[in-house]
Order: C-alpha cells, then structure tokens, then sequence
C-alpha cells in the first residue's frame, strides 16, 4: 500500500509523454493530416503535369505525321508555298500561340511538431509536480491523525 502513492507520480509521466507524442510529436496525428493534405496537392499536381503532357505528346505527333497541322503551324510563322500570296493586314493582333500553364512549384512543407526532447521533459516536470502533490497530501494527512 505503500508504494502505490508512488505509482500515481509514473503513472502521470507516462500519460502525459504519451498524450503529448501523440497530439503533437514528429509521429503525431497532426502531422499525419499535413503530410496527408500535401499528398493530395502533388496528387493533384502530378494529374495536371500529366494532362498537359498528353496534350503535347498529341500535338508532337500531330506536327511529326500530319501535313495539314503542318502547314498550319507554318503559315502562323509567315511561312507561304509555292504559288501562294501572302497578304498582311495592319492593325490586327497577332495571333495567340498556345502556352501551357505547368502550374506552381510545389514544395515539402516540414510539418511543426514537439521535440521528443521537450516532450520528455514536461511529462517529467508533471510528474514531480504529482510527486510533490503526493508528499504535500501525505504529510497534511499524518498531521490530522
């Protein structure tokens, strides 16, 4: 019976090292949601990178094998055939190539967390601030007896 008024103080530590590394420590849950929130924007990232990629993978084909997509693009450098009139028009603007929007830079953010040092340190400051409690309860209750 003695020394279970021992046990409160350990008890408490551990609880309190526990709770504290899994709420806010390098493996805790709220670090788990951020890195979970930046999987999903690469995710989403990646998915664009690769739409635009298919789109150019087409236009390259398209500019490799097909002759009307190449005349096309040539006539929009001022390039004309044989036997052909170019004619110029002031005044107009010119016409909009298309550029690809790859988006932004997207970058590991390091999710902030507790040190597992800090964490060690207030479970053992709780626990003898409890052990404190403990001698303070046991001395008050060998005065009333």
């Amino acid at each position: 019976m003695r020394y279970i008024k021992y046990l409160l103080p350990v008890v408490v530590c551990t609880f309190v090292y526990v709770l504290l590394s899994v709420m806010f420590g390098q493996n805790s849950i709220n670090c788990y949601s951020d890195m979970e929130y930046q999987k999903k924007i690469i995710s989403k990232q990646t998915s664009k990178l690769q739409n635009i990629n298919n789109e150019l993978t087409l236009e390259l084909t398209a500019l490799q094998n097909d002759k009307d997509v190449i005349a096309a693009y040539a006539r929009k450098l001022n390039y004309v055939r044989d036997g052909e009139k170019l004619v110029k028009i002031n005044g107009l603007k010119p016409a909009q190539t298309s550029i690809y929007d790859t988006g932004s830079v997207v970058k590991h953010e390091d999710s902030k967390f507790l040190s597992e040092k800090f964490c060690k340190i207030i479970a053992i400051f709780f626990g003898v601030l409890s052990l404190i409690i403990v001698f303070i309860f046991q001395k008050e209750q060998n005065y009333t007896i």
